[in-house]
């Protein structure tokens, strides 16, 4: 299963969001309301939860400075990336993309879907909280 956000555009250089993605913590600033649990358990690594649905343990798995970040499950249980792209505007804008992309078997691929687009869409849209 494959969901990507709008792209959006932030008034922040893209070295800048790829700065504050690649510190996980930062990550706290841009869920959405409906979080329950922010955890972070290392240098690259953190746990959320949101009302509703079972906790998710994301690993930093891979950066490209300044254009890329790709964040993915640390269970196998259920495998999925979160890749975050960002393209330079100009000196201080960027637009930014996130990509999710998971194995999931056709019953639970259409139960996460929708909850799973909307996380990312407000991801994205949260971007200048950074």
């Amino acid at each position: 299963m494959n969901l990507e956000s709008p792209k959006i555009s932030v008034e922040k250089s893209a070295q800048h969001l790829f700065d504050s993605l690649s510190d996980v913590k930062n990550f706290e600033k841009i869920m959405p309301e409906s979080i329950a649990k922010f955890q972070v358990i290392g240098t690259d690594a953190f746990i959320f939860g949101l009302k509703g649905m079972p906790e998710i343990k994301l690993q930093l798995k891979e950066k490209i400075a300044p254009n890329k970040i790709v964040l993915g499950a640390a269970s196998d249980k259920l495998p999925f990336t979160l890749t975050a792209k960002i393209d330079t505007v100009t000196e201080n804008k960027s637009d930014v993309q996130l990509f999710f992309e998971g194995e999931f078997n056709a019953m639970m691929a259409m139960m996460v879907k929708g909850p799973i687009g909307k996380f990312i869409e407000t991801l994205a849209g949260n971007m200048n909280k950074l």
